[in-house]
């Protein structure tokens, strides 16, 4: 899902999970450690991480980083491309498969790092497709993706609504996972709290499906997470094909 003004269509989505600031909060750098552009933007990364993108602010961050604040302006330019800065250094985590991959292994292998990378920062997903303004790494994350897709012959309406409904895809079930595992104990015990709260006899279907899928003991989240994207990956080649069909 990308938010550029060359789409057929846009659209936002709000992904605001936050941590809160009161707990975790990272260590403090070391002064005397040589502060570089990069540095700044990794302990910008980490704050946003165990903070909440919310609590990051350039006074924060120079406190974080034993510096005066506005001694961050000698490596970057404003709040705006330290912003950028830090989706490039998350995008950077996100595998991208070489140019002769098969569509579909490179989507599948995109999605699940995406993943991964969504759940280590949690507020990247909606910065990612919030900017305006793009670093290189953003850039060259949305170039790739829709030239996978592009080289295999999706036009270009196509490409840009698969690349949406395949990151609507990544970043709702990353949301539904947070929103899950953000309370003590992790799924089984919310599903078990869900449960007990239903009325006893009156939800026989939900109570089966939580104690029997989500709370069991092999509840395997990376499995769901591929039978979901498998069957959009699915669609989406019968699409392709059709399109090939009626050239």
């Amino acid at each position: 899902m990308i938010h550029l003004h060359c789409k057929l269509y846009t659209y936002t989505v709000s992904f605001s999970i936050g941590r809160e600031a009161d707990t975790d909060v990272p260590r403090k750098e070391k002064a005397d450690t040589p502060l570089t552009r990069d540095k700044v933007l990794r302990v910008a990364v980490s704050l946003a991480d165990t903070s909440g993108i919310e609590a990051l602010s350039m006074r924060a961050l120079g406190r974080q980083l034993g510096i005066e604040a506005m001694s961050l302006y000698n490596h970057v330019a404003n709040k705006d491309d330290l912003l950028d800065g830090m989706v490039d250094t998350v995008i950077d985590e996100i595998e991208l498969l070489t140019v002769d991959a098969d569509w579909r292994n490179a989507m599948r292998a995109r999605a699940a790092s995406a993943r991964a990378a969504f759940t280590r920062h949690p507020w990247a997903a909606r910065l990612i497709d919030s900017r305006v303004s793009g670093g290189p790494g953003r850039l060259r994350y949305f170039e790739a993706v829709l030239g996978a897709l592009r080289r295999a012959g999706f036009t270009v309406e196509l490409a840009a609504r698969a690349f949406s409904l395949i990151d609507s895809y990544i970043y709702g079930f990353g949301r539904q996972s947070l929103n899950m595992t953000s309370g003590d104990g992790g799924d089984v015990h919310a599903a078990e709290a869900f449960v007990q709260a239903l009325p006893t006899g009156q939800f026989p279907y939900l109570a089966e499906m939580a104690t029997t899928h989500a709370a069991s003991p092999g509840y395997d989240e990376a499995a769901d997470f591929a039978f979901g994207l498998n069957l959009i990956l699915d669609g989406l080649q019968r699409v392709l094909d059709s399109t090939h069909m009626g050239r």
